[in-house]
């Protein structure tokens, strides 16, 4: 006997309206958190924390951690783990510096061959995990003193530097006030163009639409900090270009998780990957291309902070992998896979650098920055499978 499944859509079960509300809290609990840090340091500071001339600073210190942290994040959406990234980012540092130092190339092809290494490296390392089933934890370990390897050697454990003016620019340079102030509203309209298309659509479908208030609401914080912020840089020298940069990939990586299969996928195989494979979903290939992807971004990185340095070092991108994963984490993203969003990641990553940032102003001693952002991370995982029992 066949019993025809309910055809009324609009019916909503309370607990979804329960989850939503609970996302939207935990969205505002990252920023409340930015907030209370931010009024800490500047507190104790003597509100130098919260000048224009350092909050440029702290942005452009974050553009290395939020380009990983994306890749990162569809890393542990899909269930593995990439302990390798900042010996990565050393490597493509290095081998920039190498090919605009000694061997005279210009900015525009050394920038591309770190991104190309940076995804061959990635490629190499998804073959392993994908195609023969070693576990990530010690492809990347592996892969981690690998590549920190390579970099001493092919550098002689020499300091290279310094690059040319056109590469220095990438890293330390900023935006027009009038072109940041442009790009700033642009974002605000669209941020209430695509939320009222959003609603639109859900209405046309028959699907749940959030309250009014909880959606304009959202954007309306996220409108203010952004006019904030560029006012506030625009008093130092502008938005740095580092950054925008970062932002950029934010935006091409949120629409990617968001609005292609090939998010969808990453995330289906996050969640249960036996599901995934029975429903069709190529797990081995999206894997691949996931750790690729990871390795491109690392490139991206491995260029900003050399151009930032105006040098590369053995030394570059040492723990990087640390302030990376607990930016993740403490965006929301679960190491148990199939959870994690993009914007949360780069929330987490402002944080990271915001307690760097902080207690270095303050003079705190290196092992203290140490012992605190591994107790956070700790803390992070904690409340994660706390909320999953």
């Amino acid at each position: 006997m066949n019993n025809p499944l309910p055809t009324n859509t609009n019916v909503i079960p309370k607990e979804n309206k329960k989850l939503s509300f609970k996302l939207d809290f935990q969205a505002y609990t990252l920023i409340i958190a930015l907030v209370l840090i931010a009024l800490i340091f500047g507190f104790f500071t003597n509100g130098e924390f919260l000048s224009s001339r350092n909050l440029s600073n702290l942005f452009t210190q974050m553009a290395v951690v939020a380009v990983l942290a994306i890749g990162m994040t569809l890393i542990i959406v899909a269930g593995h783990i990439d302990l390798s990234i900042g010996s990565l980012v050393g490597l493509t540092g290095g081998i920039t510096a190498i090919l605009q130092v000694w061997f005279g190339m210009n900015t525009v092809v050394v920038v591309i061959v770190a991104i190309a290494a940076g995804a061959l490296v990635g490629l190499w390392q998804g073959w392993w995990v994908a195609y023969r089933a070693v576990p990530a934890f010690i492809v990347t370990l592996g892969g981690m003193l690998i590549f920190r390897g390579i970099l001493i050697g092919i550098s002689e454990g020499q300091t290279i530097a310094p690059l040319n003016d056109s590469f220095k620019l990438i890293g330390n340079s900023y935006l027009p006030y009038s072109i940041g102030y442009i790009i700033a509203a642009v974002s605000v309209v669209l941020l209430f163009v695509s939320t009222a298309r959003m609603r639109a659509k859900r209405q046309s479908m028959g699907l749940a639409v959030p309250s009014t208030i909880v959606d304009y609401g959202r954007v309306t914080v996220y409108s203010f900090f952004t006019l904030l912020i560029t006012y506030m840089l625009n008093r130092y020298l502008g938005i740095p270009i580092s950054m925008l940069i970062a932002v950029s990939f934010a935006g091409l990586f949120l629409f990617v998780s968001l609005k292609t299969s090939f998010g969808r996928y990453v995330y289906a195989i996050g969640g249960n990957a036996e599901a995934a494979a029975l429903s069709g979903i190529n797990i081995k290939r999206n894997v691949l291309y996931v750790f690729i992807l990871m390795g491109a971004l690392a490139g991206v990185a491995g260029v900003l902070l050399t151009s930032r340095l105006n040098a590369a070092t053995v030394s570059a991108g040492n723990m990087l992998e640390l302030d990376v994963i607990a930016a993740c984490v403490i965006g929301g993203t679960s190491l148990m896979g199939g959870k994690g969003k993009i914007m949360g990641a780069i929330i987490g990553a402002l944080i990271m650098a915001s307690i760097d940032n902080g207690m270095s102003m303050m003079n705190i001693e290196t092992f203290w920055q140490y012992i605190v952002k591994g107790s956070i991370l700790i803390f992070a995982v904690w409340l994660d499978i706390s909320s999953k029992k």
